[in-house]
């Protein structure tokens, strides 16, 4: 996982593409991030609304070949993953933001929950919208340098 110190609590919004990769790899920074929520050093904040997106995306097909995770083995990681995450509400919508629908969620919980950073694959998709709210967007590679600095 690397030498570097954990500096504090890191409270991020993990777009659904990070929990994908991170199941796909057992290498990638995307499972390393996995892991360091799971060890509590990275809060993940999370609405109702993301956490379903997560359900419906993990869930599909092409997905579940790729992690290997059958229904059982889903539901628990999901089980652990909402339990570390901080549940945001989400007062404010400002729709639409992004060119993706399904992306306005993830932007909405990171500006709602005052995340540190939104951490994406997908850093076009959402740069100019979050840089008007002052939210940092980072890759999974990025922020595990940031956190292990």
């Amino acid at each position: 996982m690397g030498c570097g110190i954990l500096y504090g609590m890191y409270r991020l919004v993990l777009d659904s593409c990070v929990l994908v990769s991170g199941l796909r790899s057992r290498n990638g920074a995307s499972n390393r991030l996995l892991r360091l929520v799971a060890l509590g050093h990275i809060r993940p904040l999370c609405s109702t609304a993301l956490f379903l997106e997560y359900e419906a995306v993990l869930s599909r097909p092409e997905h579940r070949l790729e992690h290997g995770l059958g229904p059982d083995a889903l539901q628990q990681f999901l089980a652990s993953y909402a339990s570390g995450c901080e549940g945001v509400d989400v007062h404010l919508r400002w729709r639409p933001q992004l060119n993706d629908p399904d992306d306005e969620m993830v932007l909405e919980a990171a500006v709602n929950g005052r995340a540190d950073a939104l951490v994406t694959h997908n850093i076009r998709d959402f740069i100019r919208s979050a840089t008007l709210f002052g939210l940092a967007v980072k890759t999974p590679r990025d922020m595990l340098k940031e956190i292990q600095t």
